[in-house]
């Protein structure tokens, strides 16, 4: 909205008339010197510096480093006599070989990530590295770059341990050991190149052969796994049978042995009753002799069969024939002698 008359500037002259009214009464050399006081502690109040949490500063004299601060407000001298610059100490930073993550998404990079293993095949390798600053001075001012140095170190030290082993290893049982020796070699190369920068974890995200020849891989991969598998379940099987089997071998030992001492025993007994059988047999030999005919003679007509043969067959062998064997049906009759006074022959052998 328009007014009018139209408003007039303020005036700057009377705006510094106070100013104008204290320097005529101060004189031009105070002034002079009142101004150059006031520069003077200006200067003087910008040597101090906070130094935060999990922060170190690093504090310079004509560009020599001569102290390290901790977290505070601190001072030091107004440049250009000192300067100081602060580093962060406590914070994991960390980098990326063979991939980029942003916005949480993941992009391959295959200039990075494509590597030849001992065995010439390509795989495909992605290393994630965590990282601290261990020596700020180092970190500073010893390499120009320290985390692009740290970045080329580790793909260094990764497309080096990768080469020396073959592709199923680094894939499968040999994986724990590449991220040792990956990370062991970068510290050395970190160190070498005195970036003041310590690598605190590496870890293989990805090893995998190229995506043109993954499913091959993969079922090879698969194959160990089951390979492994039956091993062990084997292995489980072994530890089950063999202790059994052991077991039984010690029984049938342990019964082999019993009975060898059974038939010493027995080997034993006999021989003594033989020896007593003998010594009976010597003080009367006839009666012993008959006693251990009909004792003989006891034990074996019961076993045998008995065929009686009258007397009046003249001594023919046709009623000795084993007729009987051809007809099961028929039992073999018994003819009893009809002459009481005559002995018949027994059996097997005639009279």
């Amino acid at each position: 909205m328009n007014t009018w008359p139209p408003q007039r500037p303020p005036d700057l002259q009377a705006q510094l008339e106070p100013l104008r009214r204290i320097a005529e009464r101060l004189g031009p050399r105070r002034l002079v010197v009142g101004a150059l006081v006031a520069v003077v502690l200006l200067w003087l109040v910008s040597g101090f510096y906070v130094v935060g949490p999990g922060e170190r500063g690093v504090v310079l004299l004509f560009g020599r480093v001569v102290e390290q601060t901790e977290s505070g407000l601190r001072y030091r001298l107004p440049a250009p006599i000192q300067q100081h610059h602060i580093v962060d100490i406590a914070t994991v930073r960390r980098a990326e070989i063979g991939f980029r993550a942003a916005r949480g998404s993941t992009r391959s990079v295959p200039t990075e990530a494509l590597m030849l293993t001992g065995d010439e095949n390509i795989v495909d390798v992605q290393l994630f590295v965590q990282y601290l600053v261990q020596d700020p001075v180092q970190f500073l001012f010893r390499a120009r770059h320290p985390e692009t140095a740290l970045q080329s170190s580790a793909e260094v030290a990764l497309r080096a341990a990768v080469g020396e082993n073959s592709i199923d290893y680094t894939m499968t049982e040999g994986r724990v050991e590449v991220q040792d020796r990956v990370k062991k070699q970068l510290q050395d190369l970190l160190d070498l190149y005195a970036t003041g920068l310590q690598a605190t974890e590496v870890r293989l995200l990805v090893v995998d052969p190229p995506k043109e020849v993954k499913e091959a891989f993969h079922d090879v991969v698969r194959a160990w796994e089951d390979r492994e598998r039956l091993i062990k379940e084997a292995e489980g099987y072994a530890e089950g049978v063999v202790p059994k089997a052991r077991g039984e071998a010690v029984q049938m030992l342990r019964a082999a042995e019993a009975y060898r001492e059974q038939r010493l025993i027995r080997a034993r007994g006999d021989a003594d009753r033989f020896v007593r059988i003998l010594a009976e047999y010597k003080k009367a030999e006839a009666v012993t002799r008959d006693r251990l005919y009909l004792e003989m003679v006891d034990r074996v007509l019961p076993k045998t069969r008995t065929v009686v043969v009258e007397s009046g067959a003249n001594g023919s062998v046709v009623p000795l024939l084993p007729l009987g064997d051809f007809f099961p049906d028929r039992k073999p009759a018994k003819t009893s002698t009809a002459e009481p006074e005559q002995r018949p022959a027994a059996a097997t052998g005639g009279r």
